[in-house]
């Protein structure tokens, strides 16, 4: 299978040089995605709800890869603030409390003040 790249629009794609997500036979990466609201290029002000975007985001990549959120076996998650981290639990447990992805929680510097939280997944598809 060849490599498929795949955008979602964003003009950071363009201008750093990446693709939302890579297929690579049935491995899925998504890069680190924040919580824009790509359709209308908006962040909310508060990390939980850039929690819930970043997975609606990362959600729309896997689908486009013919892979969903029950495939992803790893998932890395940065934070500037460190103490944020904890406000997110519920949501994430709700998105991956059954899917038990290994996990790792970075806390470095995003490339805007306004993002509060990315987060990068990989994925294993099922091949027919």
């Amino acid at each position: 299978m060849n490599r498929v790249l795949i955008s979602q629009g964003s003009k950071f794609e363009e201008e750093i040089g990446y693709s939302r997500a890579v297929v690579d036979g049935e491995m899925v990466y998504v890069s680190g995605t924040t919580g824009y609201d790509y359709k209308n290029t908006e962040i909310s002000d508060d990390v939980v709800e850039q929690a819930r975007q970043c997975l609606s985001n990362i959600e729309w990549a896997l689908n486009e890869a013919g892979s969903q959120l029950e495939d992803i076996v790893r998932v890395h998650y940065i934070l500037p603030n460190a103490d944020d981290f904890p406000k997110c639990w519920p949501v994430l447990r709700a998105r991956f409390g059954e899917i038990r992805p290994a996990a790792t929680m970075f806390s470095a510097g995003l490339s805007d003040p306004k993002m509060k939280i990315e987060i990068e997944v990989t994925a294993r598809r099922a091949l027919a």
